[in-house]
């Protein structure tokens, strides 16, 4: 189903960061005070004993994804994703231990245990589900950037380098297929540009060795807010999709998280963290499981 957005005017705080392999900027999603949350008991009563007990919820994510999760000046995720899923831990009578790792690395981890929870901007698809369980938070899509003044057209882009986040669903899925199409139609593949962090791959528009970016709505946004004098959206969002925390398959985590998520939207906790980041528009009213269709 096509989700239609408002583009949010997100406030440019600094200069994004887009040297290095680090974002210690990043934009203006992010910085809601969680701390007056308070703990559900109906969730609490759903957590995996041991977990319960250890007093901690071990969350793993990439931070390399601004304005979703990012590191700040002292290298501590931050962002709206990372104020939503402290927020869960708030529910869950939990303190947050972050880990910060390779986007690939979150899922096997919790498969193997040693996470309770992956915070990582994860889109919820078929394939994913095989390994891990959704708990889903938000509506997103596709949106391609390119350099201001840019016809780039992200359905006729045969030939062109487009730049993207290694391991996102931009770079498994979207652009293998567009490429194969062009392939198939007799014309040039795309030259995918692939890197590890998102402020790498928007440096590749600004400086010009990609036309274009594929990311995330909420992370195209940040990025041409950031930097309106150099990028600008280009054609429509697509491929909307929902994002989700990531939990062991069949377990009593994905329950307890659910409930925990289900009473932050429940006491607008939920809505006050997307409504300062700007992304009120993908909001969701209940927390599903596994929505993700394709």
């Amino acid at each position: 189903m096509k989700i239609r957005y408002v583009i949010p005017a997100l406030a440019a705080a600094a200069a994004l960061a887009l040297t290095g392999c680090t974002n210690t900027e990043g934009g203006g999603g992010g910085g809601t005070d969680v701390s007056g949350v308070g703990v559900d008991e109906a969730a609490v009563a759903l957590l995996p004993a041991a977990v319960k007990d250890s007093g901690e919820l071990r969350i793993g994510t990439d931070a390399e994804y601004p304005p979703n999760e990012y590191k700040d000046a002292s290298g501590n995720p931050v962002g709206w994703g990372v104020d939503l899923a402290d927020a869960v831990a708030a529910k869950l009578g939990l303190t947050p231990k972050w880990e910060i790792l390779g986007f690939d690395s979150i899922i096997p981890r919790i498969q193997e245990g040693a996470l309770d929870l992956g915070s990582s901007s994860f889109t919820d698809t078929v394939e994913r589900q095989k390994s891990v369980d959704f708990v889903n938070f938000l509506n997103a899509g596709s949106q391609w950037v390119g350099q201001k003044g840019s016809d780039v057209d992200p359905d006729h882009a045969c030939g062109l380098t487009i730049a993207v986040q290694a391991t996102t669903v931009q770079e498994t899925d979207e652009l293998p297929a567009k490429s194969q199409a062009c392939v198939d139609a007799g014309e040039a593949p795309i030259d995918i540009l692939k890197f590890d962090g998102q402020p790498e791959v928007t440096q590749a528009v600004v400086d010009g060795r990609a036309a274009a970016f594929s990311a995330d709505l909420p992370v195209s946004i940040d990025a041409v807010n950031q930097l309106s004098d150099k990028l600008q959206t280009v054609g429509e969002m697509f491929d909307a999709a929902p994002y989700g925390f990531a939990t062991q398959k069949d377990s009593e985590m994905t329950k307890a998280v659910q409930a925990a998520l289900q009473s932050l939207m429940d006491d607008g906790t939920y809505l006050e963290i997307l409504t300062k980041a700007g992304f009120e528009s993908g909001a969701l009213t209940t927390a599903t499981i596994n929505a993700g269709q394709n």
